[in-house]
């Protein structure tokens, strides 16, 4: 072993606890960007998979009722379709026996017969449905249902679901669990509410008889051909359906479940990239610090290995080394924790996301990335202080480090003398490293932000969850139907036992089109001063419709150019299709899609309609939920229902948990940053000032007080960044929330009080471990070897 390798593993040795402080912060960056990135390049590689097995579509529509014979028309008329796949789906209501909440059903129709061309469904667990001898003898149908539900619901081969078909109650048997491209996410409306939506598929030909749809289908999917415009082929599938009662065909960008795996890949790779570069900064600051400490303490030996001939190169790739040595350590523990972690949120994914082959994997791209990053940083963090060590003569390194000048601080100049001894001593030695002052200030902020962000998460959520089932949605159960009805039936539904208020709304899909910018959207239609369904702005405010005509969310007006006064064209995607223009009466800030309002009266008059509904909200009498349910189910016009409560129930169970998780992590990686910031900076202070604490005690000073010289710097780093890092974090949160902003979805930026004081705890509890073990390290100092001068 070569001289300077052995001096290499001494300096190691002797530093061991700033070397791991330091590893562990590095580990901490790149543990958080294999995390996330090696969890959604996962989820990614496994839906693309997916998609590629299930040839999943690539455009969708639907329609009241169409003969199979336009399916051949499709595919021969329309430029650039490759295939066409036509099926039937029903919205059904579905009772679990035993269980009184409310469940949605889509039936799907299968051909037993015939492979699927596109959104292969594949088996999970038991068989596939027999044919036409899936209808049983006694009635009962022969399903799949989605992997998803029936974990969810704890159904296997065997169970037995009733379900509202047509009117009948028709008992469906489970011989089997499948999963399919087009439902990898299966939540109610875009929730993830596993438990209260599944999918079902049986036999076409039962499903055709049961609905009189022989002959006919009023689903279709497209697969495109190389090189076809998805717009060219969902312009032409349009027309084709629109005599048959067809809605406008959209792309995979509209379909629920791409639309929501898609937002989460872009979201996690947001997260993935902007917290690692935190870390990583800190970590090259802390790699600075440590290694201009090291080779200043160093400069006679750096001097004598020059005299013995040593050139600067090989002095530098010393230094260099052991900056590598640290750096390599964080980088396997970083490594180990990112498989571990990504392996864990991948199977956080697994239960909103469900495809027949998920595992993580970390892909070799990734760790490359994450080498190149590493190394790159430490490097740009160190080199600097190295060659300005190692470019020394041989006869000045030999020289001790000229003495540092103090003088007095800026509170003194400013004619503030009422500071003691002891804090004059502490300001005038940061004010004498600034820029060290400014890091370590900057490194504690760091952590503190990094706790702020990781908690946000929980308060954001808390938010939207408040804002749309407290202030918005103030009724307990929501019932709906499949088509316009007349208002009247409201007063049956008022008379269900239980129901104390009923509030009726209007939802119709359209299409606004201004200049060549067009976006889907559905205008709902609520009563002109709401009570119990309401339309709330991010700053909790109600926004009153009564006569106001059309309200847009500010990303949809955006999205389509409008501004206040101006005229849009609606196109009704539903019913009657027409073309309306209407004018653009205001515009709210919402945190949900891109919605449009009117009160429920004015929309069916500007659609020229009479007095119609599709849904109904109630408030009823404390814990007659049940009796509600159940009584709805009656009435022959209810498609479904569901709770507001048990909607509730079932997202915190997994959201909750989740966001938890998050925090807890980022937590954990915010504390070791603070130690490695804080315990890293003790110790240097405590190497460079050793000589002067020594003779503090011999003029008299108790261990005590010479400890408060050292530690009340660390107090005082301490207390200047807890309210800078809570306004970084701020500042971070902000553009965090910005950058994760999609069409349906942002994040209001809402950080609670408790968030910061948890911030400050966390970093202040960090501070406390590491000054305990500085102030360990200051009783135990040796003051004969301390005072030795050099010569």
């Amino acid at each position: 072993m070569k001289a300077l390798d052995r001096k290499l593993l001494r300096d190691l040795r002797l530093m061991w606890s700033q070397a791991l402080t330091i590893a562990l912060v590095v580990a901490s960056g790149i543990g958080g960007f294999l995390t996330s990135l090696s969890a959604v390049d996962s989820l990614a590689l496994a839906r693309d998979r997916f998609y590629a097995d299930g040839r999943f579509a690539d455009v969708f529509a639907g329609m009241k009722r169409a003969p199979l014979s336009l399916a051949g028309v499709l595919r021969d008329d329309v430029p650039g379709i490759a295939d066409v796949q036509t099926t039937i789906e029903q919205v059904v209501r579905v009772e679990i026996p035993g269980l009184v909440d409310p469940i949605i059903g889509q039936l799907i129709g299968l051909e037993a017969s015939h492979a699927q061309h596109m959104n292969r469904v594949t088996l999970s667990r038991g068989r596939w449905p027999q044919g036409a001898g899936s209808q049983r003898g006694d009635g009962s149908i022969e399903v799949l249902v989605s992997e998803g539900f029936a974990q969810a619901r704890q159904l296997q081969p065997g169970s037995a679901v009733y379900a509202q078909i047509n009117g009948r109650r028709r008992a469906l048997v489970v011989v089997g669990t499948a999963l399919s491209p087009e439902f990898i996410f299966a939540g109610l409306w875009g929730m993830p509410d596993m438990r209260g939506f599944g999918i079902f598929w049986l036999d076409k030909d039962v499903l055709a008889s049961a609905y009189d749809m022989r002959g006919a289908f009023n689903r279709v999917a497209v697969k495109l051909a190389p090189g076809a415009s998805e717009q060219v082929v969902i312009d032409g599938l349009s027309r084709h359906i629109a005599p048959y009662g067809g809605q406008p065909a959209h792309g995979r960008v509209h379909q629920t479940s791409h639309a929501m795996l898609d937002n989460e890949i872009k979201e996690q790779r947001v997260l993935g990239t902007v917290l690692p570069v935190i870390f990583l900064a800190v970590a090259a600051f802390l790699l600075n610090v440590v290694v201009s400490r090291l080779v200043s303490t160093q400069r006679e030996q750096i001097a004598a290995l020059k005299a013995l001939g040593y050139p600067d190169r090989s002095i530098a790739l010393h230094y260099l080394k052991l900056v590598l040595v640290i750096v390599m350590l964080g980088l396997l523990l970083g490594v180990a924790v990112g498989d571990r972690l990504g392996t864990m949120f991948t199977g956080l994914y697994a239960e909103f996301f469900h495809f027949p082959s998920f595992e993580h994997r970390i892909a070799p791209w990734l760790l490359v990335v994450s080498v190149g990053i590493t190394v790159a940083t430490a490097v740009t963090g160190t080199l600097n202080a190295i060659l300005a060590t190692v470019r020394l003569a041989p006869a000045e390194a030999m020289r001790p480090p000229a003495p540092g000048r103090y003088r007095a601080t800026l509170l003194e100049r400013l004619g503030l003398h009422a500071l003691g001894p002891g804090p004059r001593m502490i300001l005038r030695n940061m004010e004498r490293r600034p820029l060290r002052t400014a890091l370590s200030i900057g490194g504690v902020a760091a952590a503190v932000a990094i706790v702020v962000m990781g908690n946000f998460l929980r308060d954001a959520i808390e938010v939207v969850v408040d804002t749309q089932f407290t202030l918005g949605l103030r009724g307990d159960v929501s019932v709906w139907v499949t088509e316009p009805v007349d208002d009247a039936v409201r007063l049956e539904v008022a008379r269900l036992p239980g129901v104390r208020a009923v509030e009726t709304s209007r939802f119709v899909q359209v299409e606004f089109v201004n200049g060549h910018r067009r976006e889907r959207s559905m205008i709902r239609g609520y009563a002109p001063r709401p009570d119990l369904y309401r339309v709330i702005d991010v700053d909790g405010r109600q926004a009153l419709l009564d006569g106001r005509g059309l309200l847009l969310t500010d990303r949809l007006a955006d999205k389509l150019g409008l501004r206040v006064g101006d005229t849009v064209r609606m196109e009704v995607l539903e019913g009657r299709t027409r073309t309306l223009d209407i004018v653009v009466a205001g515009t709210v800030r919402e945190m949900m899609g891109l919605n449009a309002y009117m009160d429920r009266p004015s929309l069916n008059r500007v659609l020229g309609e009479s007095d119609l509904s599709t849904g109904f909200v109630l408030s009823i009498d404390r814990g007659a939920e049940s009796a509600v349910l159940e009584a709805s189910k009656s009435l022959p016009r209810i498609a479904g229902a569901w709770s507001k409560a048990t909607m509730l129930r079932n997202m915190q169970e997994i959201s909750a948990r989740n966001v938890r998780i998050m925090s807890t992590i980022l937590t954990i990686f915010a504390s070791i940053i603070a130690v490695g910031v804080v315990y890293n900076n003790a110790r240097i202070a405590l190497a460079e000032r050793a000589w002067e604490m020594a003779s503090l005690r011999v003029l008299g000073f108790t261990r005590a007080e010479v400890s408060a010289l050292l530690l009340g710097e660390l107090a005082l780093v301490i207390a200047i960044a807890l309210p800078l890092g809570m306004l970084l974090g701020w500042a971070l949160t902000h553009a965090v929330g910005e950058m994760l902003k999609s069409d349906q979805f942002f994040f209001p930026v809402v950080i609670r009080a408790r968030t910061y004081a948890w911030a400050a705890l966390c970093v202040v509890v960090a501070g406390l471990a590491s000054a305990w073990v500085v102030r360990r390290r200051i009783d135990r100092l040796d003051m004969v070897s301390a005072l030795k001068t050099r010569e």
